[in-house]
């Protein structure tokens, strides 16, 4: 993520909220808990290979329509662990993303 990266979002609105509800499907499935240190959400998924692959598709697709986040994955014992940060100008969409994982519309 560089300081010039535009902040804005690629997807219509149709694929936006398909994004959403495929978002709060895997929330749904293996969110265990969520936390906040500092500017960055931690989103704490069961470990599995599925959650995983999952979690990895979203990251993905999340670096093509919105390259201002900044996402990253990791394994801590039998936990995943997704970082969502942003610059100061977009936390609040980053905010959006990671309440996404609750099934909570923001």
């Amino acid at each position: 993520m560089t300081s010039d990266t535009p902040i804005s979002c690629s997807l219509s609105a149709g694929e936006l909220k398909q994004r959403l509800a495929a978002i709060a499907e895997v929330g749904a499935g293996s969110l265990i808990s969520r936390d906040i240190e500092g500017d960055r959400h931690l989103l704490y998924f069961w470990a599995s290979v599925k959650a995983r692959q999952r979690l990895e598709d979203i990251i993905a697709a999340e670096a093509e329509c919105c390259a201002f986040l900044d996402l990253s994955l990791i394994e801590e014992g039998d936990q995943l662990v997704l970082s969502i940060a942003a610059p100061k100008d977009a936390r609040a969409l980053a905010d959006g993303l990671a309440e996404a994982f609750t099934g909570v519309a923001t």
